[in-house]
Protein backbone atom coordinates (compact mmCIF):
# COMPACT_ATOMS: atom_id res chain seq x y z
CA UNK A 1 0.00 0.00 0.00
CA UNK A 2 0.76 3.41 -0.48
CA UNK A 3 3.11 5.71 2.38
CA UNK A 4 2.79 8.98 3.52
CA UNK A 5 3.65 11.06 0.45
CA UNK A 6 7.49 13.15 0.74
CA UNK A 7 6.08 15.43 -1.81
CA UNK A 8 3.08 15.63 -4.36
CA UNK A 9 2.60 12.97 -6.78
CA UNK A 10 -0.56 12.68 -9.55
CA UNK A 11 -1.85 9.74 -7.68
CA UNK A 12 -1.92 11.74 -4.15
CA UNK A 13 -3.43 14.94 -5.65
CA UNK A 14 -6.40 11.98 -6.51
CA UNK A 15 -6.37 10.78 -3.30
CA UNK A 16 -6.48 13.65 -1.11
CA UNK A 17 -9.61 14.51 -3.43
CA UNK A 18 -10.94 10.91 -3.21
CA UNK A 19 -11.15 11.26 0.34
CA UNK A 20 -12.87 14.57 0.74
CA UNK A 21 -15.59 13.98 -2.02
CA UNK A 22 -15.72 10.38 -3.21
CA UNK A 23 -19.37 10.73 -4.82
CA UNK A 24 -18.40 13.57 -6.59
CA UNK A 25 -18.01 12.99 -10.61
CA UNK A 26 -14.32 12.94 -11.55
CA UNK A 27 -14.30 11.97 -15.21
CA UNK A 28 -16.59 12.33 -18.26
CA UNK A 29 -16.10 11.09 -21.67
CA UNK A 30 -16.90 12.14 -25.06
CA UNK A 31 -20.14 11.80 -26.03
CA UNK A 32 -19.07 10.63 -29.22
CA UNK A 33 -17.21 8.04 -27.73
CA UNK A 34 -19.21 4.91 -29.34
CA UNK A 35 -18.37 6.81 -32.83
CA UNK A 36 -14.52 7.13 -32.02
CA UNK A 37 -13.38 3.63 -30.30
CA UNK A 38 -16.46 1.32 -30.58
CA UNK A 39 -16.94 1.84 -26.93
CA UNK A 40 -19.81 3.89 -24.92
CA UNK A 41 -19.24 6.79 -23.28
CA UNK A 42 -18.60 6.57 -19.35
CA UNK A 43 -19.22 9.25 -16.71
CA UNK A 44 -17.07 8.34 -12.95
CA UNK A 45 -17.26 9.73 -9.90
CA UNK A 46 -14.42 9.59 -7.69
CA UNK A 47 -14.88 6.50 -5.82
CA UNK A 48 -15.53 4.46 -9.36
CA UNK A 49 -12.38 6.15 -10.94
CA UNK A 50 -10.48 4.90 -7.72
CA UNK A 51 -11.99 1.52 -7.94
CA UNK A 52 -10.96 1.07 -11.64
CA UNK A 53 -7.30 2.37 -11.02
CA UNK A 54 -6.59 -0.15 -8.28
CA UNK A 55 -7.61 -2.95 -10.52
CA UNK A 56 -5.21 -1.65 -13.25
CA UNK A 57 -2.73 -0.98 -11.18
CA UNK A 58 -3.26 -4.52 -9.31
CA UNK A 59 -2.75 -5.75 -13.29
CA UNK A 60 0.51 -3.94 -14.18
CA UNK A 61 1.98 -5.88 -11.03
CA UNK A 62 0.65 -9.20 -11.42
CA UNK A 63 2.14 -8.87 -14.84
CA UNK A 64 5.86 -8.42 -13.38
CA UNK A 65 6.58 -4.94 -14.48
CA UNK A 66 9.05 -4.14 -11.78
CA UNK A 67 8.87 -0.66 -9.90
CA UNK A 68 10.20 2.21 -12.01
CA UNK A 69 9.55 0.07 -15.40
CA UNK A 70 8.70 2.29 -18.36
CA UNK A 71 5.08 1.80 -19.86
CA UNK A 72 3.76 3.32 -23.21
CA UNK A 73 0.49 4.79 -23.73
CA UNK A 74 -1.28 5.25 -27.35
CA UNK A 75 -4.87 6.35 -26.13
CA UNK A 76 -7.28 8.80 -27.26
CA UNK A 77 -8.68 11.72 -25.58
CA UNK A 78 -11.14 9.20 -23.35
CA UNK A 79 -11.14 8.42 -19.74
CA UNK A 80 -9.08 5.05 -20.34
CA UNK A 81 -5.98 7.32 -20.69
CA UNK A 82 -6.58 9.33 -17.39
CA UNK A 83 -7.15 5.92 -15.60
CA UNK A 84 -4.23 4.20 -17.22
CA UNK A 85 -1.63 6.99 -16.13
CA UNK A 86 -3.28 7.33 -12.49
CA UNK A 87 -2.82 3.44 -12.56
CA UNK A 88 1.00 3.32 -13.89
CA UNK A 89 1.66 5.73 -11.31
CA UNK A 90 -0.02 3.55 -8.43
CA UNK A 91 1.82 0.51 -9.64
CA UNK A 92 4.97 2.59 -9.41
CA UNK A 93 5.71 2.89 -13.39
CA UNK A 94 6.55 5.82 -15.77
CA UNK A 95 4.34 6.76 -18.15
CA UNK A 96 5.63 7.26 -22.20
CA UNK A 97 3.00 9.11 -23.91
CA UNK A 98 2.91 8.52 -27.70
CA UNK A 99 1.11 10.53 -30.07
CA UNK A 100 -1.89 9.07 -31.95
CA UNK A 101 -0.21 9.56 -35.31
CA UNK A 102 2.22 7.81 -34.53
CA UNK A 103 2.67 4.42 -36.62
CA UNK A 104 4.96 1.77 -36.87
CA UNK A 105 8.32 3.30 -37.73
CA UNK A 106 8.15 6.24 -34.99
CA UNK A 107 6.03 3.77 -32.52
CA UNK A 108 9.35 1.06 -32.52
CA UNK A 109 12.12 3.84 -32.72
CA UNK A 110 10.62 5.47 -29.48
CA UNK A 111 10.13 2.25 -27.53
CA UNK A 112 13.35 1.12 -28.12
CA UNK A 113 14.79 4.77 -27.51
CA UNK A 114 13.05 4.16 -23.99
CA UNK A 115 13.45 0.70 -23.26
CA UNK A 116 9.56 0.38 -22.57
CA UNK A 117 8.57 -2.94 -20.91
CA UNK A 118 4.62 -2.72 -21.79
CA UNK A 119 2.72 -0.98 -24.45
CA UNK A 120 -1.69 0.24 -23.63
CA UNK A 121 -3.68 0.66 -26.40
CA UNK A 122 -7.01 0.40 -27.39
CA UNK A 123 -8.76 -1.84 -30.05
CA UNK A 124 -9.93 1.28 -33.01
CA UNK A 125 -9.26 5.19 -32.43
CA UNK A 126 -11.55 7.19 -35.63
CA UNK A 127 -11.25 3.69 -37.91
CA UNK A 128 -7.49 3.11 -37.02
CA UNK A 129 -6.82 -0.13 -35.61
CA UNK A 130 -4.34 0.32 -33.00
CA UNK A 131 -4.46 -2.76 -31.44
CA UNK A 132 -2.48 -4.25 -34.62
CA UNK A 133 -0.18 -1.53 -34.67
CA UNK A 134 1.06 -1.53 -30.88
CA UNK A 135 0.97 -5.66 -31.59
CA UNK A 136 3.60 -5.10 -34.93
CA UNK A 137 5.63 -2.33 -33.12
CA UNK A 138 6.03 -4.64 -29.89
CA UNK A 139 7.37 -7.41 -32.09
CA UNK A 140 10.54 -5.25 -33.09
CA UNK A 141 11.12 -3.80 -29.55
CA UNK A 142 12.73 -6.47 -27.61
CA UNK A 143 12.07 -4.55 -24.26
CA UNK A 144 8.31 -5.25 -24.60
CA UNK A 145 6.96 -8.17 -22.63
CA UNK A 146 3.63 -7.10 -22.12
CA UNK A 147 0.72 -5.77 -24.58
CA UNK A 148 -3.10 -4.79 -23.63
CA UNK A 149 -5.60 -2.79 -24.19
CA UNK A 150 -9.32 -1.73 -24.26
CA UNK A 151 -12.03 -2.70 -26.46
CA UNK A 152 -13.28 -5.77 -27.86
CA UNK A 153 -11.92 -8.03 -31.26
CA UNK A 154 -8.37 -7.40 -29.60
CA UNK A 155 -6.01 -9.44 -31.86
CA UNK A 156 -4.68 -12.64 -30.21
CA UNK A 157 -2.12 -12.29 -27.76
CA UNK A 158 -3.06 -8.83 -26.37
CA UNK A 159 -4.58 -8.78 -23.06
CA UNK A 160 -7.92 -6.92 -22.21
CA UNK A 161 -7.90 -4.49 -19.54
CA UNK A 162 -11.75 -4.38 -19.64
CA UNK A 163 -11.44 -8.36 -18.28
CA UNK A 164 -9.03 -6.48 -15.85
CA UNK A 165 -11.50 -4.10 -14.63
CA UNK A 166 -14.32 -6.32 -14.58
CA UNK A 167 -12.26 -9.05 -12.45
CA UNK A 168 -9.67 -7.12 -10.50
CA UNK A 169 -6.47 -9.00 -8.72
CA UNK A 170 -6.25 -6.24 -5.34
CA UNK A 171 -2.59 -6.63 -5.63
CA UNK A 172 -0.88 -3.79 -4.03
CA UNK A 173 2.87 -2.53 -3.82
CA UNK A 174 4.21 -0.74 -1.18
CA UNK A 175 5.34 2.69 -2.94
CA UNK A 176 6.89 6.05 -1.08
CA UNK A 177 4.39 8.76 -2.87
CA UNK A 178 7.94 11.11 -3.91
CA UNK A 179 6.86 13.99 -6.40
CA UNK A 180 10.91 13.85 -7.21
CA UNK A 181 10.66 10.30 -8.77
CA UNK A 182 10.29 9.81 -12.55
CA UNK A 183 6.27 10.37 -13.59
CA UNK A 184 5.97 10.58 -17.83
CA UNK A 185 8.36 10.88 -20.80
CA UNK A 186 7.21 12.76 -23.57
CA UNK A 187 9.36 13.07 -26.67
CA UNK A 188 10.21 16.16 -28.61
CA UNK A 189 12.24 16.93 -32.15
CA UNK A 190 14.97 19.63 -31.92
CA UNK A 191 17.74 20.52 -34.18
CA UNK A 192 19.76 18.28 -32.33
CA UNK A 193 17.18 15.31 -33.60
CA UNK A 194 14.67 13.35 -32.27
CA UNK A 195 14.80 13.04 -28.23
CA UNK A 196 13.15 11.41 -24.77
CA UNK A 197 12.27 13.83 -22.74
CA UNK A 198 11.22 12.17 -18.65
CA UNK A 199 9.81 14.45 -15.88
CA UNK A 200 9.11 14.14 -12.57
CA UNK A 201 5.63 14.58 -10.74
CA UNK A 202 7.00 17.81 -9.90
CA UNK A 203 7.95 18.58 -12.88
CA UNK A 204 5.00 17.86 -14.49
CA UNK A 205 3.08 19.72 -11.58
CA UNK A 206 4.37 23.03 -12.28
CA UNK A 207 3.42 22.96 -15.75
CA UNK A 208 -0.09 22.75 -14.18
CA UNK A 209 0.59 25.18 -12.02
CA UNK A 210 1.69 28.09 -14.29
CA UNK A 211 -1.83 27.75 -16.48
CA UNK A 212 -3.55 27.52 -13.06
CA UNK A 213 -2.31 30.36 -11.68
CA UNK A 214 -2.03 32.38 -14.68
CA UNK A 215 -5.57 31.47 -15.36
CA UNK A 216 -6.85 32.11 -12.46
CA UNK A 217 -8.92 29.12 -12.27
CA UNK A 218 -11.06 28.46 -9.58
CA UNK A 219 -10.88 25.81 -7.14
CA UNK A 220 -13.78 22.78 -7.88
CA UNK A 221 -13.81 23.68 -11.59
CA UNK A 222 -15.57 22.07 -13.96
CA UNK A 223 -12.88 21.60 -17.22
CA UNK A 224 -13.35 20.23 -20.96
CA UNK A 225 -10.79 19.73 -22.34
CA UNK A 226 -10.44 19.25 -26.46
CA UNK A 227 -6.74 19.14 -26.50
CA UNK A 228 -5.13 15.45 -26.95
CA UNK A 229 -2.85 14.65 -23.68
CA UNK A 230 0.14 13.36 -25.71
CA UNK A 231 2.31 15.33 -25.00
CA UNK A 232 3.63 17.47 -21.50
CA UNK A 233 1.36 20.68 -22.34
CA UNK A 234 -1.38 18.46 -22.93
CA UNK A 235 -0.91 16.23 -19.72
CA UNK A 236 -0.17 19.88 -17.97
CA UNK A 237 -3.67 21.38 -19.02
CA UNK A 238 -6.07 18.22 -18.36
CA UNK A 239 -4.89 15.93 -15.91
CA UNK A 240 -2.67 18.12 -13.59
CA UNK A 241 -5.10 20.89 -13.72
CA UNK A 242 -8.19 18.76 -13.05
CA UNK A 243 -6.19 17.27 -9.95
CA UNK A 244 -5.18 20.87 -8.78
CA UNK A 245 -9.13 22.21 -9.08
CA UNK A 246 -10.76 19.23 -7.77
CA UNK A 247 -13.14 19.58 -9.33
CA UNK A 248 -14.24 17.42 -12.80
CA UNK A 249 -12.65 16.67 -15.94
CA UNK A 250 -14.88 15.91 -19.33
CA UNK A 251 -12.83 14.97 -22.46
CA UNK A 252 -13.93 15.97 -25.91
CA UNK A 253 -11.95 13.77 -29.19
CA UNK A 254 -10.57 16.87 -31.38
CA UNK A 255 -12.38 18.13 -32.81
CA UNK A 256 -16.39 18.41 -33.63
CA UNK A 257 -17.29 21.65 -33.52
CA UNK A 258 -21.80 20.48 -32.27
CA UNK A 259 -20.54 17.74 -30.42
CA UNK A 260 -18.06 19.91 -28.51
CA UNK A 261 -21.01 23.01 -27.81
CA UNK A 262 -23.78 20.11 -27.09
CA UNK A 263 -20.87 18.86 -24.39
CA UNK A 264 -19.91 22.21 -23.27
CA UNK A 265 -23.67 22.99 -22.36
CA UNK A 266 -24.63 19.14 -20.38
CA UNK A 267 -21.80 19.28 -18.56
CA UNK A 268 -21.98 22.42 -17.53
CA UNK A 269 -18.39 23.06 -18.07
CA UNK A 270 -17.23 26.60 -17.25
CA UNK A 271 -13.33 26.34 -18.44
CA UNK A 272 -12.65 25.40 -21.76
CA UNK A 273 -8.93 23.76 -22.85
CA UNK A 274 -8.44 24.07 -26.72
CA UNK A 275 -5.93 24.76 -29.31
CA UNK A 276 -5.98 28.40 -29.76
CA UNK A 277 -7.22 28.78 -33.14
CA UNK A 278 -10.10 26.77 -32.14
CA UNK A 279 -10.90 28.97 -29.15
CA UNK A 280 -10.62 31.68 -30.98
CA UNK A 281 -12.44 30.39 -34.42
CA UNK A 282 -15.09 29.03 -31.53
CA UNK A 283 -15.09 33.29 -30.30
CA UNK A 284 -15.82 34.09 -34.09
CA UNK A 285 -19.29 32.21 -33.99
CA UNK A 286 -20.26 33.59 -30.63
CA UNK A 287 -19.56 30.29 -29.15
CA UNK A 288 -19.21 31.81 -25.59
CA UNK A 289 -22.55 34.20 -25.94
CA UNK A 290 -24.29 30.78 -26.21
CA UNK A 291 -22.67 29.26 -23.21
CA UNK A 292 -23.65 30.93 -19.71
CA UNK A 293 -21.60 28.65 -17.52
CA UNK A 294 -18.48 29.15 -19.56
CA UNK A 295 -15.75 31.41 -17.56
CA UNK A 296 -12.67 30.83 -18.52
CA UNK A 297 -11.21 29.54 -22.29
CA UNK A 298 -7.43 28.40 -21.91
CA UNK A 299 -6.07 28.80 -25.65
CA UNK A 300 -2.99 26.62 -26.52
CA UNK A 301 -0.19 27.97 -29.07
CA UNK A 302 1.71 25.25 -30.47
CA UNK A 303 2.98 28.25 -32.55
CA UNK A 304 3.72 30.69 -30.51
CA UNK A 305 5.33 32.96 -32.34
CA UNK A 306 1.75 33.23 -33.83
CA UNK A 307 0.16 34.83 -30.68
CA UNK A 308 0.93 38.66 -31.29
CA UNK A 309 -0.84 38.76 -34.58
CA UNK A 310 -3.65 36.64 -33.37
CA UNK A 311 -7.37 38.21 -33.56
CA UNK A 312 -8.65 39.91 -30.50
CA UNK A 313 -11.06 37.60 -27.77
CA UNK A 314 -14.62 39.41 -28.07
CA UNK A 315 -16.07 37.63 -25.47
CA UNK A 316 -16.05 39.92 -22.85
CA UNK A 317 -18.05 37.32 -20.05
CA UNK A 318 -15.10 35.13 -20.87
CA UNK A 319 -11.68 35.04 -19.76
CA UNK A 320 -9.31 34.10 -22.14
CA UNK A 321 -5.73 32.45 -21.31
CA UNK A 322 -2.87 32.38 -24.42
CA UNK A 323 -0.94 29.22 -23.39
CA UNK A 324 2.57 29.48 -25.37
CA UNK A 325 4.07 26.36 -25.89
CA UNK A 326 7.46 25.60 -26.94
CA UNK A 327 7.90 21.49 -27.86
CA UNK A 328 8.15 19.55 -24.68
CA UNK A 329 10.68 21.99 -23.24
CA UNK A 330 8.15 23.97 -21.45
CA UNK A 331 5.52 26.63 -21.67
CA UNK A 332 3.90 29.69 -19.63
CA UNK A 333 0.93 31.20 -19.88
CA UNK A 334 -0.33 35.16 -20.11
CA UNK A 335 -4.04 36.07 -19.74
CA UNK A 336 -5.93 38.57 -21.82
CA UNK A 337 -6.38 41.78 -19.68
CA UNK A 338 -6.36 44.50 -22.24
CA UNK A 339 -9.83 46.08 -22.98
CA UNK A 340 -9.53 45.30 -26.18
CA UNK A 341 -9.10 41.62 -26.11
CA UNK A 342 -5.38 41.78 -27.35
CA UNK A 343 -3.39 39.13 -26.03
CA UNK A 344 -1.15 40.30 -23.29
CA UNK A 345 2.96 41.44 -22.78
CA UNK A 346 5.22 38.45 -22.73
CA UNK A 347 8.02 39.92 -20.00
CA UNK A 348 11.36 38.00 -19.13
CA UNK A 349 11.40 37.27 -15.69
CA UNK A 350 9.31 34.62 -13.29
CA UNK A 351 5.86 33.94 -13.86
CA UNK A 352 3.37 31.79 -12.55
CA UNK A 353 2.89 34.05 -9.58
CA UNK A 354 2.65 37.86 -9.22
CA UNK A 355 6.01 39.15 -9.42
CA UNK A 356 5.62 40.89 -6.46
CA UNK A 357 4.40 38.47 -4.15
CA UNK A 358 7.94 38.35 -1.10
CA UNK A 359 8.89 34.74 -0.95
CA UNK A 360 6.59 32.97 -3.35
CA UNK A 361 7.63 29.61 -5.42
CA UNK A 362 7.53 29.91 -8.88
CA UNK A 363 6.34 28.07 -11.79
CA UNK A 364 9.32 28.91 -14.43
CA UNK A 365 11.04 31.93 -16.20
CA UNK A 366 11.70 32.98 -19.13
CA UNK A 367 15.15 34.74 -20.27
CA UNK A 368 16.34 35.81 -23.39
CA UNK A 369 19.87 34.12 -24.18
CA UNK A 370 23.19 35.46 -25.45
CA UNK A 371 22.33 34.64 -29.25
CA UNK A 372 18.61 36.35 -29.35
CA UNK A 373 16.34 33.00 -28.81
CA UNK A 374 13.98 32.80 -25.46
CA UNK A 375 15.20 30.55 -22.70
CA UNK A 376 12.88 28.77 -20.25
CA UNK A 377 13.47 27.44 -16.77
CA UNK A 378 12.44 26.41 -13.49
CA UNK A 379 10.85 23.55 -11.91
CA UNK A 380 8.94 22.48 -14.99
CA UNK A 381 12.11 22.49 -17.41
CA UNK A 382 14.07 19.31 -18.00
CA UNK A 383 17.46 20.79 -18.61
CA UNK A 384 19.51 17.80 -19.31
CA UNK A 385 17.34 16.41 -21.71
CA UNK A 386 18.16 19.54 -23.97
CA UNK A 387 21.50 19.37 -23.18
CA UNK A 388 23.65 20.83 -25.79
CA UNK A 389 26.10 17.69 -27.52
CA UNK A 390 29.30 17.40 -25.94
CA UNK A 391 32.09 18.92 -27.49
CA UNK A 392 34.82 17.54 -29.86
CA UNK A 393 37.35 14.94 -27.78
CA UNK A 394 39.93 17.39 -29.01
CA UNK A 395 38.42 20.73 -26.96
CA UNK A 396 40.10 21.60 -24.16
CA UNK A 397 37.77 23.47 -22.74
CA UNK A 398 34.42 22.14 -21.44
CA UNK A 399 31.32 23.96 -22.17
CA UNK A 400 29.65 25.56 -19.38
CA UNK A 401 26.72 23.89 -17.85
CA UNK A 402 23.72 25.84 -18.30
CA UNK A 403 20.96 26.20 -15.94
CA UNK A 404 17.97 26.52 -18.75
CA UNK A 405 16.63 25.19 -22.03
CA UNK A 406 17.43 27.50 -25.62
CA UNK A 407 13.93 26.96 -27.15
CA UNK A 408 15.21 28.41 -30.50
CA UNK A 409 12.90 30.34 -30.87
CA UNK A 410 14.15 34.18 -31.89
CA UNK A 411 12.82 37.19 -30.24
CA UNK A 412 13.09 40.75 -30.31
CA UNK A 413 13.80 42.30 -26.62
CA UNK A 414 11.63 45.67 -26.42
CA UNK A 415 14.06 47.50 -23.67
CA UNK A 416 11.52 50.24 -23.13
CA UNK A 417 8.68 48.51 -22.02
CA UNK A 418 10.45 45.39 -21.12
CA UNK A 419 8.51 43.17 -23.49
CA UNK A 420 9.54 40.13 -25.75
CA UNK A 421 7.86 39.39 -29.17
CA UNK A 422 8.12 36.15 -30.56
CA UNK A 423 9.44 36.06 -33.97
CA UNK A 424 10.68 32.74 -35.78
CA UNK A 425 10.60 28.79 -34.29
CA UNK A 426 13.43 27.29 -34.42
CA UNK A 427 15.41 26.59 -38.16
CA UNK A 428 15.02 23.84 -39.60
CA UNK A 429 12.14 22.13 -37.42
CA UNK A 430 9.24 21.88 -38.97
CA UNK A 431 5.61 21.67 -36.80
CA UNK A 432 2.67 20.44 -38.39
CA UNK A 433 0.19 20.84 -35.38
CA UNK A 434 1.26 19.15 -32.16
CA UNK A 435 4.33 16.90 -34.32
CA UNK A 436 7.86 18.66 -35.16
CA UNK A 437 9.99 17.14 -37.54
CA UNK A 438 13.42 17.92 -38.87
CA UNK A 439 13.42 19.55 -42.43
CA UNK A 440 16.24 16.94 -43.87
CA UNK A 441 13.61 14.06 -42.34
CA UNK A 442 11.27 15.02 -44.95
CA UNK A 443 13.70 15.68 -47.56
CA UNK A 444 15.39 11.77 -46.70
CA UNK A 445 11.50 9.96 -46.87
CA UNK A 446 11.03 12.02 -50.54
CA UNK A 447 14.30 10.55 -51.86
CA UNK A 448 13.40 6.84 -50.61
CA UNK A 449 10.42 7.82 -52.52
CA UNK A 450 12.67 7.85 -55.57
CA UNK A 451 13.31 10.45 -58.74
CA UNK A 452 10.82 12.79 -59.16
CA UNK A 453 9.48 12.92 -55.72
CA UNK A 454 8.95 16.09 -53.51
CA UNK A 455 8.20 16.12 -49.57
CA UNK A 456 8.06 19.76 -47.98
CA UNK A 457 6.48 21.35 -45.09
CA UNK A 458 4.44 25.38 -46.72
CA UNK A 459 4.01 27.76 -43.76
CA UNK A 460 0.46 27.15 -42.39
CA UNK A 461 -1.16 30.26 -40.40
CA UNK A 462 -3.51 27.38 -37.87
CA UNK A 463 -0.52 24.59 -37.61
CA UNK A 464 2.27 26.30 -38.00
CA UNK A 465 3.37 24.08 -41.42
CA UNK A 466 1.49 21.75 -43.57
CA UNK A 467 3.07 18.81 -45.44
CA UNK A 468 2.54 18.69 -49.29
CA UNK A 469 3.99 16.12 -51.49
CA UNK A 470 4.56 15.60 -55.40
CA UNK A 471 5.47 12.38 -56.95
CA UNK A 472 4.91 10.77 -60.63
CA UNK A 473 2.15 8.88 -58.93
CA UNK A 474 0.95 9.76 -55.88
CA UNK A 475 -1.48 6.45 -54.81
CA UNK A 476 1.94 4.45 -55.26
CA UNK A 477 3.63 7.13 -52.88
CA UNK A 478 0.88 6.35 -50.24
CA UNK A 479 1.65 3.19 -50.45
CA UNK A 480 5.12 3.30 -50.04
CA UNK A 481 4.89 5.61 -46.96
CA UNK A 482 2.26 3.46 -45.22
CA UNK A 483 4.24 0.22 -46.13
CA UNK A 484 7.19 1.87 -44.35
CA UNK A 485 5.29 2.53 -41.21
CA UNK A 486 5.13 5.95 -41.73
CA UNK A 487 2.51 8.82 -40.20
CA UNK A 488 -0.61 10.10 -41.72
CA UNK A 489 0.35 13.57 -41.88
CA UNK A 490 3.40 12.22 -44.58
CA UNK A 491 1.10 9.80 -46.39
CA UNK A 492 -1.40 11.84 -47.17
CA UNK A 493 0.85 15.07 -48.07
CA UNK A 494 0.60 12.53 -51.44
CA UNK A 495 -2.94 12.96 -51.64
CA UNK A 496 -4.58 13.58 -55.20
CA UNK A 497 -5.89 17.11 -55.12
CA UNK A 498 -8.93 17.85 -57.52
CA UNK A 499 -8.09 19.96 -60.55
CA UNK A 500 -9.71 23.88 -59.72
CA UNK A 501 -12.54 24.86 -61.67
CA UNK A 502 -12.84 26.66 -64.79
Amino acid sequence: MNQVSTSPTLDALFQRILARKPDAVALVDPINKQRITGQPPQSLTYAEADRIISALAGHFIDTGLPANSVIAVQLPNTIEFMLTVLAAHRAGLVVAVFPLLWRQAELVAALNRISARAIVTTTRVDGVVHADLAMNAAAEAFSIRHVCGFGTDLPEGMFSLDQVIARPSGSKRSLLQDGRKAAIITFDVTADGFRAVPRTHLSLIAGGLAISLESDLPQGANLMSAFLPSSFAGLASSVVMWLLSGGSLALHHPFDPEVLEQQLTEDGCDTLIAPAQLALKLDECRLPARLPNLRHVIGLWRAPEQVSSSPAWTAREVEMTDVYLFGEAGLFGVRRQSPDGAPGPVRPGRHGVPRDTPGSSISGEVLITAKGTLGLRGPMVVVPAYAPPPPPSDSLVPAPPRDYVDTEYSVRHDRAHDTISITAPPAGVMGVGGYRFLAQDLHEWSRRLGQGALLTALPDRLSGHRLAGRALDNARAREALAELGLNPLMVEAFRDRATPAG
